[in-house]
Protein backbone atom coordinates (compact mmCIF):
# COMPACT_ATOMS: atom_id res chain seq x y z
CA UNK A 1 0.00 0.00 0.00
CA UNK A 2 1.20 3.31 -0.74
CA UNK A 3 0.73 6.15 1.33
CA UNK A 4 -0.08 9.81 0.18
CA UNK A 5 2.50 11.20 2.53
CA UNK A 6 5.79 13.27 1.94
CA UNK A 7 8.54 10.90 2.52
CA UNK A 8 10.98 10.29 5.24
CA UNK A 9 8.17 10.49 7.61
CA UNK A 10 7.30 9.12 11.22
CA UNK A 11 3.75 7.48 11.70
CA UNK A 12 2.35 6.44 14.73
CA UNK A 13 -0.48 4.19 14.70
CA UNK A 14 -2.74 5.85 17.58
CA UNK A 15 -5.02 2.57 17.86
CA UNK A 16 -1.75 0.49 18.49
CA UNK A 17 0.13 3.02 20.82
CA UNK A 18 -3.51 3.50 23.07
CA UNK A 19 -3.51 -0.47 23.08
CA UNK A 20 0.09 -0.46 24.50
CA UNK A 21 -1.09 1.87 26.86
CA UNK A 22 -4.27 0.29 28.42
CA UNK A 23 -2.39 -3.19 28.56
CA UNK A 24 0.85 -1.89 30.86
CA UNK A 25 -1.75 0.25 32.76
CA UNK A 26 -3.29 -2.97 33.50
CA UNK A 27 -0.39 -4.62 34.38
CA UNK A 28 0.79 -2.10 37.12
CA UNK A 29 -2.76 -1.95 38.06
CA UNK A 30 -2.83 -5.72 38.87
CA UNK A 31 0.48 -5.49 40.67
CA UNK A 32 -0.15 -2.46 42.99
CA UNK A 33 2.48 -0.93 41.20
CA UNK A 34 1.83 3.60 40.34
CA UNK A 35 2.51 4.20 36.78
CA UNK A 36 4.39 6.78 36.08
CA UNK A 37 5.51 7.12 32.26
CA UNK A 38 8.45 8.74 30.60
CA UNK A 39 7.39 11.33 27.89
CA UNK A 40 10.97 11.41 26.44
CA UNK A 41 9.54 9.13 24.30
CA UNK A 42 6.51 10.12 22.35
CA UNK A 43 6.75 13.94 23.64
CA UNK A 44 3.41 14.68 23.09
CA UNK A 45 1.01 16.29 25.30
CA UNK A 46 -1.87 14.78 24.25
CA UNK A 47 -0.41 11.03 24.41
CA UNK A 48 0.64 11.85 28.21
CA UNK A 49 -2.97 12.71 29.09
CA UNK A 50 -4.55 9.84 27.23
CA UNK A 51 -1.68 8.05 29.78
CA UNK A 52 -2.66 9.74 33.04
CA UNK A 53 -6.71 8.89 31.68
CA UNK A 54 -6.23 5.51 31.77
CA UNK A 55 -4.58 5.95 35.27
CA UNK A 56 -0.86 7.10 35.36
CA UNK A 57 -0.08 8.99 38.51
CA UNK A 58 1.88 11.51 36.52
CA UNK A 59 4.52 11.88 33.61
CA UNK A 60 8.51 11.46 34.17
CA UNK A 61 10.77 13.93 32.18
CA UNK A 62 14.15 14.28 31.42
CA UNK A 63 14.40 17.78 31.06
CA UNK A 64 12.84 21.36 32.33
CA UNK A 65 12.45 22.45 28.87
CA UNK A 66 10.72 18.95 28.39
CA UNK A 67 8.41 19.32 31.10
CA UNK A 68 7.58 23.15 30.31
CA UNK A 69 6.64 21.78 26.79
CA UNK A 70 4.38 19.47 28.39
CA UNK A 71 2.63 21.75 30.69
CA UNK A 72 1.83 24.21 28.02
CA UNK A 73 0.49 21.71 25.62
CA UNK A 74 -1.75 19.77 28.20
CA UNK A 75 -3.14 19.10 31.33
CA UNK A 76 -0.32 17.65 33.64
CA UNK A 77 -0.83 16.93 37.20
CA UNK A 78 2.06 15.79 38.70
CA UNK A 79 5.88 15.64 37.39
CA UNK A 80 9.10 14.13 38.26
CA UNK A 81 12.32 14.93 36.86
CA UNK A 82 14.92 12.02 36.59
CA UNK A 83 17.90 14.57 35.99
CA UNK A 84 20.90 16.47 38.04
CA UNK A 85 19.63 20.25 37.85
CA UNK A 86 22.91 22.26 37.83
CA UNK A 87 23.04 26.11 37.73
CA UNK A 88 21.34 28.50 39.46
CA UNK A 89 19.42 29.74 35.68
CA UNK A 90 18.02 26.27 35.93
CA UNK A 91 16.78 26.35 39.10
CA UNK A 92 15.14 29.48 39.25
CA UNK A 93 13.43 28.06 36.12
CA UNK A 94 12.60 24.87 37.81
CA UNK A 95 11.28 26.96 40.94
CA UNK A 96 8.94 28.70 38.29
CA UNK A 97 7.66 25.41 36.77
CA UNK A 98 6.75 24.26 40.38
CA UNK A 99 4.32 27.17 41.08
CA UNK A 100 2.50 25.89 38.09
CA UNK A 101 2.34 21.75 38.85
CA UNK A 102 3.28 19.63 41.49
CA UNK A 103 6.72 18.23 41.06
CA UNK A 104 9.80 16.35 42.15
CA UNK A 105 13.00 15.91 41.06
CA UNK A 106 16.21 13.72 41.70
CA UNK A 107 19.84 14.49 43.06
CA UNK A 108 23.54 11.83 43.63
CA UNK A 109 25.63 14.53 45.10
CA UNK A 110 25.22 16.95 47.64
CA UNK A 111 26.52 20.13 45.10
CA UNK A 112 23.28 19.38 43.44
CA UNK A 113 21.55 19.51 46.69
CA UNK A 114 23.24 22.20 47.57
CA UNK A 115 22.34 24.49 44.04
CA UNK A 116 18.08 23.52 44.54
CA UNK A 117 18.18 24.41 48.29
CA UNK A 118 19.64 27.76 47.24
CA UNK A 119 17.01 28.38 44.64
CA UNK A 120 13.68 26.89 47.08
CA UNK A 121 15.03 28.20 50.62
CA UNK A 122 12.40 30.85 51.13
CA UNK A 123 9.49 28.86 48.88
CA UNK A 124 6.13 28.29 50.02
CA UNK A 125 6.40 24.77 49.03
CA UNK A 126 9.88 22.58 49.26
CA UNK A 127 10.77 20.99 46.69
CA UNK A 128 10.50 16.99 47.43
CA UNK A 129 13.96 15.27 45.88
CA UNK A 130 14.57 11.66 45.60
CA UNK A 131 17.81 10.54 46.16
CA UNK A 132 19.53 8.60 42.84
CA UNK A 133 21.17 5.38 43.15
CA UNK A 134 23.08 3.05 40.93
CA UNK A 135 21.94 -0.42 41.50
CA UNK A 136 24.12 -1.47 38.87
CA UNK A 137 23.21 0.21 35.53
CA UNK A 138 26.81 2.59 36.20
CA UNK A 139 24.94 5.83 35.09
CA UNK A 140 24.16 8.31 37.28
CA UNK A 141 23.36 7.19 40.87
CA UNK A 142 24.84 7.18 44.82
CA UNK A 143 27.55 4.47 44.79
CA UNK A 144 26.03 2.51 47.93
CA UNK A 145 23.15 2.40 50.10
CA UNK A 146 25.22 4.38 52.73
CA UNK A 147 26.18 7.28 50.49
CA UNK A 148 22.17 7.45 49.99
CA UNK A 149 21.61 7.52 53.46
CA UNK A 150 23.76 10.06 54.30
CA UNK A 151 22.49 12.55 50.54
CA UNK A 152 18.87 11.85 52.07
CA UNK A 153 19.84 13.32 55.20
CA UNK A 154 21.57 16.08 53.50
CA UNK A 155 18.52 16.96 51.51
CA UNK A 156 16.59 16.96 54.98
CA UNK A 157 18.76 19.22 56.43
CA UNK A 158 18.83 21.70 53.51
CA UNK A 159 16.16 24.75 53.91
CA UNK A 160 13.44 24.28 50.55
CA UNK A 161 14.08 20.93 50.25
CA UNK A 162 12.41 17.65 51.67
CA UNK A 163 13.64 13.95 51.35
CA UNK A 164 11.19 12.61 48.76
CA UNK A 165 12.44 8.62 48.54
CA UNK A 166 14.77 7.29 46.13
CA UNK A 167 15.04 6.53 42.56
CA UNK A 168 16.71 4.20 40.15
CA UNK A 169 17.36 2.82 36.95
CA UNK A 170 18.05 -0.39 37.12
CA UNK A 171 20.36 -2.96 35.31
CA UNK A 172 18.02 -5.37 33.40
CA UNK A 173 17.48 -8.61 34.53
CA UNK A 174 19.33 -8.17 38.31
CA UNK A 175 16.22 -7.54 40.34
CA UNK A 176 17.11 -9.89 43.53
CA UNK A 177 20.67 -7.56 43.42
CA UNK A 178 18.59 -4.62 43.18
CA UNK A 179 15.68 -4.99 45.54
CA UNK A 180 18.69 -6.33 48.11
CA UNK A 181 20.79 -2.79 47.49
CA UNK A 182 17.35 -0.18 47.88
CA UNK A 183 16.86 -2.58 50.95
CA UNK A 184 19.58 -1.50 52.80
CA UNK A 185 19.27 1.80 51.83
CA UNK A 186 15.60 2.05 53.22
CA UNK A 187 16.98 0.49 56.17
CA UNK A 188 19.68 2.87 56.80
CA UNK A 189 17.20 5.89 56.14
CA UNK A 190 14.28 4.89 58.30
CA UNK A 191 16.86 3.96 60.88
CA UNK A 192 17.82 8.07 60.71
CA UNK A 193 14.42 9.25 61.33
CA UNK A 194 13.47 9.73 57.36
CA UNK A 195 10.41 8.13 55.86
CA UNK A 196 10.94 6.40 52.47
CA UNK A 197 7.41 7.53 50.67
CA UNK A 198 8.85 6.54 47.25
CA UNK A 199 10.74 4.11 45.51
CA UNK A 200 11.44 4.81 41.61
CA UNK A 201 11.77 2.04 39.35
CA UNK A 202 11.54 1.62 35.92
CA UNK A 203 12.73 0.78 32.44
CA UNK A 204 11.08 -1.20 29.56
CA UNK A 205 13.38 -3.92 28.87
CA UNK A 206 12.14 -5.96 31.86
CA UNK A 207 8.49 -4.15 31.89
CA UNK A 208 7.09 -7.42 32.00
CA UNK A 209 8.94 -8.15 35.24
CA UNK A 210 8.27 -5.22 37.03
CA UNK A 211 6.86 -7.09 39.78
CA UNK A 212 9.87 -9.17 40.50
CA UNK A 213 11.48 -5.86 42.12
CA UNK A 214 8.54 -5.93 45.08
CA UNK A 215 10.38 -2.99 46.67
CA UNK A 216 9.23 -0.09 43.81
CA UNK A 217 6.34 1.48 44.35
CA UNK A 218 6.00 3.15 41.07
CA UNK A 219 7.42 2.39 37.84
CA UNK A 220 8.70 4.95 35.30
CA UNK A 221 8.54 3.73 31.41
CA UNK A 222 8.53 5.50 28.35
CA UNK A 223 9.27 3.11 24.85
CA UNK A 224 6.28 0.72 25.80
CA UNK A 225 3.95 3.12 24.62
CA UNK A 226 5.47 2.84 20.46
CA UNK A 227 7.78 0.01 21.07
CA UNK A 228 10.60 -0.85 18.99
CA UNK A 229 13.19 -3.04 17.08
CA UNK A 230 14.99 -3.46 20.82
CA UNK A 231 12.16 -4.52 22.43
CA UNK A 232 10.92 -7.27 20.12
CA UNK A 233 14.73 -8.86 19.95
CA UNK A 234 14.14 -8.78 23.97
CA UNK A 235 10.59 -10.85 23.19
CA UNK A 236 8.94 -7.75 25.02
CA UNK A 237 6.33 -7.09 22.56
CA UNK A 238 6.19 -8.03 18.78
CA UNK A 239 5.54 -5.94 15.42
CA UNK A 240 2.09 -5.65 15.58
CA UNK A 241 2.62 -3.77 19.01
CA UNK A 242 4.88 -1.32 17.22
CA UNK A 243 3.10 2.07 17.00
CA UNK A 244 5.84 3.82 15.72
CA UNK A 245 7.17 3.56 12.31
CA UNK A 246 9.43 5.34 9.52
CA UNK A 247 7.98 5.73 5.99
CA UNK A 248 10.47 6.04 3.45
CA UNK A 249 10.56 6.05 -0.46
CA UNK A 250 12.95 4.06 -2.41
CA UNK A 251 14.79 6.50 -4.37
CA UNK A 252 17.59 4.48 -6.43
CA UNK A 253 18.13 0.77 -7.37
CA UNK A 254 21.82 0.85 -8.40
CA UNK A 255 22.22 -2.65 -8.29
CA UNK A 256 20.00 -6.17 -8.23
CA UNK A 257 20.71 -6.77 -4.45
CA UNK A 258 20.58 -2.82 -3.09
CA UNK A 259 18.51 -0.12 -2.85
CA UNK A 260 18.47 3.21 -1.33
CA UNK A 261 16.20 5.51 0.79
CA UNK A 262 15.18 8.92 1.76
CA UNK A 263 15.67 7.88 5.46
CA UNK A 264 19.07 8.28 6.85
CA UNK A 265 20.74 8.90 10.10
CA UNK A 266 18.71 12.13 10.50
CA UNK A 267 15.49 10.00 10.85
CA UNK A 268 16.48 6.53 11.57
CA UNK A 269 19.07 7.34 14.10
CA UNK A 270 22.89 5.68 14.37
CA UNK A 271 21.76 3.58 17.56
CA UNK A 272 22.37 -0.10 17.55
CA UNK A 273 21.17 -1.06 20.68
CA UNK A 274 23.59 -3.76 20.33
CA UNK A 275 21.51 -4.85 16.88
CA UNK A 276 23.01 -5.23 13.51
CA UNK A 277 21.21 -3.00 11.19
CA UNK A 278 19.05 0.32 11.69
CA UNK A 279 15.43 -0.96 11.40
CA UNK A 280 13.12 -3.70 10.22
CA UNK A 281 11.31 -3.56 7.36
CA UNK A 282 7.96 -4.40 8.04
CA UNK A 283 6.97 -7.25 5.75
CA UNK A 284 10.61 -8.00 4.61
CA UNK A 285 12.87 -9.89 7.07
CA UNK A 286 15.02 -10.85 4.19
CA UNK A 287 16.03 -7.15 4.06
CA UNK A 288 19.08 -5.11 5.69
CA UNK A 289 19.14 -2.08 6.41
CA UNK A 290 23.16 -1.68 7.08
CA UNK A 291 24.32 1.89 6.08
CA UNK A 292 23.61 5.25 6.87
CA UNK A 293 24.55 8.72 5.75
CA UNK A 294 22.82 11.72 6.86
CA UNK A 295 19.98 11.40 3.81
CA UNK A 296 20.54 7.92 2.08
CA UNK A 297 19.96 4.66 4.02
CA UNK A 298 21.00 1.50 2.15
CA UNK A 299 19.04 -1.81 2.02
CA UNK A 300 21.15 -4.98 1.10
CA UNK A 301 19.29 -8.41 0.54
CA UNK A 302 20.82 -11.88 -0.35
CA UNK A 303 19.15 -12.00 -3.54
CA UNK A 304 17.38 -9.79 -6.25
CA UNK A 305 15.91 -6.64 -3.93
CA UNK A 306 12.55 -6.95 -5.49
CA UNK A 307 12.12 -3.02 -4.91
CA UNK A 308 11.90 -0.26 -7.19
CA UNK A 309 12.44 3.60 -7.55
CA UNK A 310 9.13 4.90 -6.36
CA UNK A 311 8.07 2.36 -3.71
CA UNK A 312 7.37 2.73 0.09
CA UNK A 313 8.88 0.59 3.06
CA UNK A 314 7.61 1.20 6.17
CA UNK A 315 10.50 1.18 9.41
CA UNK A 316 10.08 -0.56 12.55
CA UNK A 317 13.18 1.77 13.96
CA UNK A 318 15.99 0.46 16.09
CA UNK A 319 15.50 3.17 18.85
CA UNK A 320 11.79 4.58 18.28
CA UNK A 321 12.40 7.66 21.65
CA UNK A 322 15.45 9.24 19.73
CA UNK A 323 13.20 9.12 16.45
CA UNK A 324 10.34 11.47 17.95
CA UNK A 325 13.23 13.67 18.31
CA UNK A 326 13.91 13.80 14.54
CA UNK A 327 11.26 15.73 13.32
CA UNK A 328 9.22 18.45 14.02
CA UNK A 329 6.06 16.57 13.01
CA UNK A 330 4.68 13.38 13.39
CA UNK A 331 1.74 11.95 11.15
CA UNK A 332 -1.06 10.67 13.28
CA UNK A 333 -3.13 7.41 11.96
CA UNK A 334 -5.30 5.15 12.90
CA UNK A 335 -4.98 1.73 11.27
CA UNK A 336 -4.95 2.96 7.23
CA UNK A 337 -7.11 6.52 8.15
CA UNK A 338 -4.44 9.25 8.30
CA UNK A 339 -5.50 11.61 10.64
CA UNK A 340 -3.05 14.88 10.35
CA UNK A 341 0.13 15.57 11.72
CA UNK A 342 0.63 16.62 15.27
CA UNK A 343 3.24 18.99 16.39
CA UNK A 344 6.35 16.95 18.44
CA UNK A 345 5.81 19.44 21.25
CA UNK A 346 8.88 18.67 23.06
CA UNK A 347 11.61 18.32 19.92
CA UNK A 348 15.00 19.57 20.88
CA UNK A 349 13.84 20.71 24.50
CA UNK A 350 17.61 19.23 25.98
CA UNK A 351 17.98 22.37 28.53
Amino acid sequence: MTLEIDTPAVLVDLDVAEANVRAYQSYCDSHGLRLRPHIKTHKLPRLAEYQIAQGAIGITCQKITEAEAMVAGGEMRDILLTYNILGAEKVARLRTLAARVPLSVVADSSEVVKGLSAGFADAATPLPVLVECNTGADRCGVATPAEAAQLAQGIAALPGLTFAGLMTYPPIGRAPEVAKWLSEAKGLIEGAGLAVSTISSGGSPDMWRAHEMPLATEYRIGTYIYNDRSLVARGVCDWAECALTVLATVISTPAEGRAVIDAGSKVLTSDLLGLEGYGHVLGRPDLKIDQLSEEHGRITCDGPIGLRVGDQVRIVPNHACVVSNMLDHVVLMRGTEILGTEPVAARGQVW
